[in-house]
């Protein structure tokens, strides 16, 4: 809807062209097309004078009370969004729409996600692109990504991989870019690069059950998957300092690499303890440490005391534990997929605790606490 020649622009703040609107995807769907991405719809205009967008007096039916685009111009991307989203539901019924899109306003969430815009190629841009995820969280958006490489350039092998190693931790995990740019597949960056790629797209896929509980509880509680370093303790003005690294839900700590040629990075920690993922060394917080950073990854910390559900050899859900300290507790949550449908979800709560020398991982039910937890348990970070 931006580019020059003529344009039609449906009112979207009208039901019935919502209505139109969704009934189109029937096409797509038909050909087997699982998700819709909304790109470049906001309401824009390459006008020669005056504003890039609509007249401010074309009139919209905003529901039917009627107004001019002065009051549609920022809901008009949220209400291309709520289109889609209603006709994939109306037209699949039984399936979880996926959706996202570039513009939006408060409130888009409930359509879908979006992802960072067109960010620039560059080492700034890699770090741009994390704010950019974790004030759209703040925000109330929690799904949303950028695009690995950035979108406007060329990047080099290893801004490429560290901007992949970033992404793979983010809700969101796609590589995109302009038509000029080049390609964007990993393997277009020599072998190493694309050795290590594997490996942080493997490591994602073992966390897929940890990112389907986060989606589940971004859903039900608002929380997002990405969150700020001093989530839990907004008044520790260290953490609130701390714009280089992230928690992923509450258990994994991410500190992605910034900058050229690095191999190691400081990496500022909340209270607690905290076990390097890669070395299972243990660090108490709160304190600033210095980590390894080889290009072969980021570093990525567990808090002690979590349980994380991952995917097992065979595709099985696991419990991953790591061992709280001594006389303290833990615990975790995890929401199984049940598939497409709209069945409530099942939020099952675990809880960890030392006890003669030994983990103990208890599952939390209405009766009380019990050891027949269901799953396979691995203990991580010096206890059993």
């Amino acid at each position: 809807m931006v580019w020059p020649g003529e344009c039609a622009y449906p009112d979207f703040t009208d039901p019935r062209a919502r209505e139109w609107w969704g009934g189109l995807y029937q096409e797509r769907l038909d050909q087997g097309f699982a998700g819709v991405w909304h790109d470049m719809n906001e309401p824009t205009s390459f006008a020669p004078f005056g504003d890039p967008t609509l007249p401010r007096s074309a009139r919209h039916a905003l529901e039917g009370r009627g107004g001019d685009h002065r009051e549609a111009h920022n809901v008009y991307g949220l209400a291309m969004a709520r289109a889609g989203y209603e006709g994939l539901r109306r037209l699949r019924p039984d399936d979880r729409p996926f959706l996202f899109s570039r513009s939006g306003w408060a409130g888009m969430q409930r359509y879908g996600g979006t992802w960072s815009g067109d960010v620039s190629t560059g080492w700034p841009g890699l770090r741009a692109s994390l704010a950019l995820v974790l004030g759209l969280g703040l925000c109330g958006v929690p799904y949303s990504g950028p695009d690995v490489g950035g979108f406007s350039g060329t990047p080099s092998p290893e801004l490429y991989l560290r901007w992949l190693q970033l992404a793979a931790r983010l809700p969101f995990f796609r590589t995109h870019s302009a038509i000029w740019a080049g390609r964007r597949e990993p393997w277009e960056f020599g072998p190493e690069v694309l050795g290590h790629a594997r490996v942080a797209m493997a490591e994602r896929e073992r966390l897929r059950p940890y990112f389907m509980t986060l989606a589940q509880l971004a859903r039900l509680t608002g929380a997002p998957y990405a969150r700020p370093v001093w989530w839990g303790t907004p008044g520790d003005r260290a953490l609130r300092d701390c714009e280089d690294a992230f928690l992923l839900g509450d258990a994994l700590l991410v500190a992605p690499v910034f900058e050229r040629g690095t191999d190691r990075r400081a990496v500022r920690l909340p209270r607690g303890r905290w076990y390097d993922t890669a070395t299972e060394e243990p660090h108490e917080g709160p304190c600033q440490v210095l980590v390894d950073a080889p290009l072969a990854r980021i570093p990525v910390l567990a808090r002690a005391g979590s349980v994380i559900p991952v995917r097992g050899a065979h595709g099985e859900v696991e419990l991953e534990v790591w061992a709280p300290a001594a006389g303290r507790t833990g615990g975790g949550l995890v929401v199984r997929d049940a598939g497409d449908g709209w069945a409530p979800a099942a939020v099952e709560r675990f809880t960890t605790r030392t006890a003669g020398g030994r983990v103990v991982v208890e599952r939390i039910t209405d009766e009380g606490a019990t050891r027949e937890l269901g799953y396979e348990v691995r203990v991580r970070g010096g206890g059993r």
